[in-house]
């Protein structure tokens, strides 16, 4: 009974140390599958635990043939992991490097050797001696014997230099990581040296050979916080990496109580199951946070992008509001002086002369229209629009903008009329100039879809709302047009080939009458029907001078 439980416990041991290995093996695998440091120090956490658990067998068996054959092996992967050690130290903490002549020409050489040399009775004889309990006391080593221990310790040793030479040129978090690993190595590699192998090479003890994984702890650990430390840092994946570790070594714990075989085996799948779903529990972990931190980097760079965006958008707009300040001067002279011309001011125009400056006009008035379309944009774009209420006659405001149109309509071959109120109307308390453009957009869009018939401008009043109408006998409108022309740079089908344009005159013509608490509605009985835009006003209202914010009130 003593005997099993030793046995146990030693069994016990190594299940930790191989938990512990290939949790933080995989784990730092996950946290960069590219990365070429990762990869390495997954091999070798991979080695170390086909090395401990051959070490364990090798100690546990009493088949002097089968444990000579799990000797060979053992040291085997015991070159190997010394090669994977100093390729580890060789790459950190880089994610990729090239391979100088050292490691072509001697490493991987040196390693092919003696690794083969294991596996011959030039390492290993024989084994004898066997204690009571049934475990191996005494191996007879061969000649090659040097020659593995040659390449161990010059493969330890040379990892060990490059890991030291990159320690002294290390700055900061980088040196503080490489002195870890540089600690965890010599404790290690001080244990091993010890007990596997002045004990069993020299002194012919294999007696704790088996421990070997347990040696492992100190170096796997310190390197696995040194090579993924940012990540440890992270309360989730730490706990997650706990849990893993902690139920692999309970199932284990339960594969060491283990009374019969069939029992071994249940358990020992499990233990292998709870190991496999951790690992993978842990990756998935890790990927989440990955995605986490990316989406919160992706976020600042996005504030960051959006700030610029506005300062740009605001220069921008700014350039946009004063050009066209500058440039609405010139052609507002211009109206003026053409219009006298026509008017006579200046004498009788022959009929050719009046053609072209009518002509000159038509083009004049659409630049104006355009200028202010593009001021109405840079109001849009800065996200403000101020309006400055007063008392004013409605009606002079539609009859200027009417007579200022006529000379449009009669270029364009169109009849333009004017029917006024019956009686004279109460004043209205509007922003005058903004007011203005709406008539004055509602009448020029009606003469610009127009090409033949008439546009109809009349004015009336109800007992409680001013009626402004515009009626054209032009394209019309097509079914569900008759609201998305208001939207902000919505135009009806083919206004493009008709008319040139931003589409912003009705989406402010909306905006600007709704602040007059007003509504605009357009009305068709189809293509080719003509169009009637209305407009409805309060007479009574109260009305305080206010900015409109484009950016809080989105007007469908």
């Amino acid at each position: 009974m003593d005997l099993e439980v030793f046995k146990n416990i030693d069994l016990l041991f190594v299940g930790i140390a191989v938990a512990f290995i290939g949790t933080m093996g995989f784990s730092t695998y996950f946290t960069d599958k590219n990365n070429l440091t990762n990869k390495t120090f997954l091999a070798l956490c991979f080695t170390g635990m086909i090395w401990s658990i051959l070490n364990y067998l090798s100690y546990t068996f009493h088949e002097p043939y089968l444990v000579l054959w799990i000797l060979r092996i053992a040291v085997f992967f015991a070159v190997w992991f010394s090669f994977f050690i100093f390729e580890l130290f060789y790459y950190f903490p880089y994610e990729s490097s090239k391979y100088r002549k050292i490691y072509r020409y001697y490493c991987v050489p040196i390693s092919v050797i003696a690794s083969s040399l294991t596996l011959t009775p030039w390492v290993f004889k024989s084994v004898s001696e066997f204690t009571v309990e049934g475990r191996v006391s005494k191996v007879a080593n061969g000649p090659g014997i040097a020659i593995f221990g040659l390449a161990v310790f010059s493969l330890v040793g040379l990892g060990i230099y490059y890991l030291y030479m990159k320690m002294r040129v290390a700055r900061g978090e980088e040196k503080q990581s490489t002195k870890l690993i540089l600690q965890g190595v010599s404790i290690t590699s001080i244990l091993l040296i010890i007990f596997n192998f002045v004990f069993p090479a020299i002194l012919e003890n294999p007696r704790y050979i088996n421990f070997g994984g347990v040696f492992f702890i100190p170096f796997i650990g310190l390197t696995t916080y040194a090579i993924v430390k940012h990540h440890l840092f992270n309360v989730k994946v730490i706990t997650t990496e706990a849990l893993t570790l902690v139920l692999s070594i309970v199932t284990f714990i339960e594969v060491t109580l283990s009374d019969n075989i069939p029992t071994l085996i249940l358990r020992s799948s499990l233990f292998v199951l709870v190991l496999t779903f951790g690992i993978l529990l842990i990756r998935s972990v890790r990927k989440e946070i990955e995605q986490k931190e990316m989406l919160q980097r992706l976020s600042v760079d996005l504030g960051h992008a959006n700030e610029q965006l506005k300062v740009m958008d605001k220069a921008r707009a700014e350039f946009i509001s004063v050009a066209s300040h500058q440039l609405r001067t010139p052609p507002a002279t211009i109206k003026w002086y053409l219009a006298a011309v026509l008017g006579g001011d200046y004498g009788k125009l022959t009929p050719n002369l009046k053609k072209a400056i009518e002509r000159a006009q038509l083009t004049n008035n659409g630049q104006i229209s355009l200028i202010d379309d593009m001021l109405n944009a840079s109001r849009i774009e800065r996200g403000k629009m101020e309006f400055i209420f007063e008392s004013t006659d409605l009606e002079k405001i539609v009859q200027t903008h009417y007579a200022n149109l006529l000379p449009q309509a009669e270029m364009r071959k169109l009849k333009l009329t004017y029917t006024g109120p019956k009686s004279k109307l109460p004043p209205i308390t509007a922003d005058k100039e903004k007011l203005g453009q709406v008539v004055n957009n509602l009448i020029d869009n009606a003469l610009k879809y127009t090409k033949t018939g008439e546009v109809n401008v009349s004015l009336t009043a109800t007992d409680k709302d001013f009626i402004i109408q515009v009626k054209d006998s032009g394209k019309g409108l097509e079914k569900g047009e008759e609201s998305s022309i208001f939207q902000k740079y919505g135009r009806g089908k083919d206004s493009k080939k008709q008319s040139s344009g931003l589409g912003l005159g009705l989406y402010v013509a909306k905006v600007v009458v709704e602040h007059h608490n007003g509504k605009i509605t357009a009305k068709s009985d189809g293509p080719g029907k003509g169009t009637t835009f209305t407009v409805t006003l309060p007479i009574k209202t109260d009305l305080k001078a206010e900015v409109f914010d484009f950016t809080k009130n989105q007007t469908p």
